[in-house]
């Protein structure tokens, strides 16, 4: 009897372990205003740099960046706030002129 209640147990962790790894990632995708293949690396690796992300693709034609993280090692908000500490504006959160004005003058883009 004790034997079957431990393997249940096991069994019932081993399940709840992997539903969780699961539900940890997050694709997402959202606006990051930039203009040329510097800005895509600039922008990519400030994603890359917040713990938890796994992956971030910046679209210089859509001005869209997909990134895919760990919901329990960071927050989307974090990530923006990272690409905006670089100087690139996203839909949430707007750069500081300080760090928009050292942008080399190809990435500098129009901003609202």
């Amino acid at each position: 009897m004790k034997k079957k209640f431990l393997l249940l147990v096991g069994i019932v962790a081993m399940l709840s372990l992997s539903y969780s790894a699961q539900a940890e990632n997050k694709n997402v995708t959202f606006k990051v205003f930039g203009n040329c293949g510097m800005c895509e690396k600039t922008i990519e690796t400030a994603a890359k740099s917040v713990e938890g992300v796994t992956m971030a693709d910046w679209d210089k034609k859509t001005k869209m960046i997909k990134v895919s993280f760990d919901t329990e090692k960071t927050s989307l908000d974090a990530i923006h706030k990272a690409i905006a500490k670089v100087g690139y504006d996203t839909e949430k959160v707007k750069a500081k002129d300080e760090a928009y004005n050292k942008l080399h003058s190809c990435c500098k883009y129009e901003r609202k």
